[in-house]
């Protein structure tokens, strides 16, 4: 037997806004932000774009141009993608940010100084080297603590540290090297402090005795 014209329409509305909350989600938005000439470029792109191709997302991306001193310490709630050249954007951009799903790729054949990048609730971390070495991109697990911390924000002072329980240092020596990507995790901060006496984030870290932060060392 037929429903009913009105359970009809009702059953017709609700596969319609079904299927548009399925077409909406497919169409879901990256972030791409890349630098390039002391240029910033802050973008969002229906569609993956192939790594450091600035003129493919220029047309495809919906973008806008940064100045260095203009940059906001935000956080990201999904993915992030950066291509970079130099370490000092990639600096102001990420340092002390909350960003749980990153990737990093390097579009020049610099070779890049010893300098650490300290990012917030890092969880997945996919680098690229296209540009420099013609090998395939690399992904790691830091840690899949499930959702994020309802106390985690982005870290810009010593109130902002105590609220991020996951602390990631990335070397950025790293894309110098054909090498894998390794990481390692120490749960104890006090010990982490100790031992690494002369790392210069840790100096004005504040070392809470009732947090357990998770470090995580990158390269």
């Amino acid at each position: 037997m037929a429903p009913p014209s009105g359970h009809r329409f009702l059953l017709m509305g609700a596969l319609g806004v079904l299927a548009l909350d399925c077409f909406t989600r497919a169409q879901k938005n990256s972030t791409l932000i890349f630098t390039k000439e002391n240029v910033i470029r802050n973008c969002s792109c229906s569609a993956d774009i192939r790594d450091c191709d600035y003129s493919l997302a220029n047309l495809m991306c919906s973008c806008r141009t940064v100045l260095p001193f203009a940059i906001q310490q935000t956080s990201y709630s999904d993915h992030l993608t950066i291509w970079f050249t130099d370490t000092y954007a990639l600096g102001l951009l990420l340092n002390f940010t909350l960003v749980p799903d990153l990737k990093l790729s390097l579009c020049s054949t610099n070779t890049l100084p010893t300098e650490y990048l300290a990012i917030c609730g890092l969880k997945r971390l996919c680098i690229s080297t296209e540009a420099k070495y013609p090998s395939p991109e690399q992904s790691l697990l830091i840690h899949d603590g499930g959702e994020r911390q309802s106390g985690e924000k982005p870290m810009g002072s010593h109130k902002g540290w105590q609220t991020c329980m996951y602390i990631s240092f990335v070397d950025m020596a790293l894309f110098n090297r054909e090498s894998s990507l390794k990481s390692y995790s120490i749960e104890s901060f006090a010990s982490v402090a100790n031992n690494f006496p002369y790392f210069s984030y840790f100096k004005t870290f504040p070392i809470l005795s009732n947090k357990s932060y998770v470090v995580t060392f990158i390269y």
